[in-house]
């Protein structure tokens, strides 16, 4: 059974930043790890991946603010947050893909950034 446990998210102010973690345990060979997100009344929506080999694909709406990386030693992702905009408030879902064809989705954490 695959488990992604979260961490990092909180409430900031409009600039401020916030890093992310994600960290997932069991039988898994990773292809590609990320975060996405969802915000009330909308669709969730990818905000960064990067696969196993290192590509990597950001929305445009955090390209230069947000920074993605991995430890796949740990097999965890971080989402490194700055200058963030109170538009960036939602939740945060960590999303790891399998060699096998598994999609596993963490619980969530709540970012909020007030203006």
């Amino acid at each position: 059974q695959v488990q992604l446990v979260e961490s990092g998210g909180g409430l900031v102010q409009a600039g401020e930043s916030l890093r992310l973690s994600c960290r997932a345990s069991g039988r898994i060979s990773i292809v590609a790890m990320g975060w996405y997100r969802q915000a009330p009344e909308n669709e969730r929506e990818l905000v960064a991946t990067m696969s196993r080999d290192g590509r990597i694909n950001y929305a445009d709406s955090v390209k230069g603010r947000f920074s993605i990386s991995t430890n796949n030693a740990r097999n965890t992702v971080y989402l490194q947050m700055n200058s963030l905009k109170p538009e960036d408030t939602a939740i945060y879902y960590c999303n790891t893909k399998g060699y096998a064809g598994g999609d596993y989705w963490g619980q969530g954490t709540q970012v909020t950034v007030s203006s």
